[in-house]
């Protein structure tokens, strides 16, 4: 099993290079997140132990478990999922780096608050959902300068980009449309 996700890691990281190739783009700029839901800390050990960094968790109850056992394996932890305001300062209590779906100011004023009072910072994408479905979060696109400038003005969030919620479908085109947009 351990070397079934080794393999299957190191052809995702061949897949990159060689759309960094196609692109002219060099390979070091691409950093890989792991989206680790449901995968045990043990699996999650042993692929930071072979050079990964990036994990992204999207249940606050999940970074809890798995907390003690990965703490002293150097990583980076983003928060991929949906954060309620009454979460953040569990969030914050388990270290972690970026939130990936920052999608309204009052989760915002929330984090800012908490932050200031822990006297730390943290990295966040200002989440979008570009396909319109009822289903997804993220802030209205049309609303993206106005977001982020009422997002820029709290000194412990830093803005780090732009995180999409694309079509999930097979049809190229409209998939394409929302990252565009």
């Amino acid at each position: 099993m351990n070397e079934t996700i080794l393999k299957n890691l190191e052809s995702v990281q061949n897949r990159i290079r060689l759309a960094c190739e196609k692109s002219n783009r060099n390979p070091d700029e691409v950093k890989l997140l792991l989206a680790t839901k449901t995968v045990s800390a043990d699996k999650i050990k042993m692929v930071l132990q072979s050079g990964e960094t990036l994990i992204g968790e999207n249940k606050i109850q999940e970074i809890k478990e798995k907390y003690e056992e990965l703490k002293n394996t150097p990583h980076q932890k983003h928060f991929i999922g949906h954060l309620q305001t009454n979460k953040v300062k569990e969030l914050l209590r388990y270290e972690v780096d970026c939130l990936q779906s920052l999608d309204r100011i009052k989760l915002a004023e929330k984090l800012q608050n908490r932050l200031e009072y822990e006297d730390k910072t943290i990295d966040a994408f200002l989440q979008f959902n570009t396909s319109y479905e009822d289903s997804k979060f993220g802030m209205n696109p049309e609303k993206a300068l106005e977001f982020a400038n009422e997002v820029k003005a709290f000194d412990r969030i830093h803005i780090k980009g732009l995180m999409m919620n694309g079509l999930f479908s097979a049809e190229t085109e409209k998939v394409r449309k929302c990252f565009q947009l």
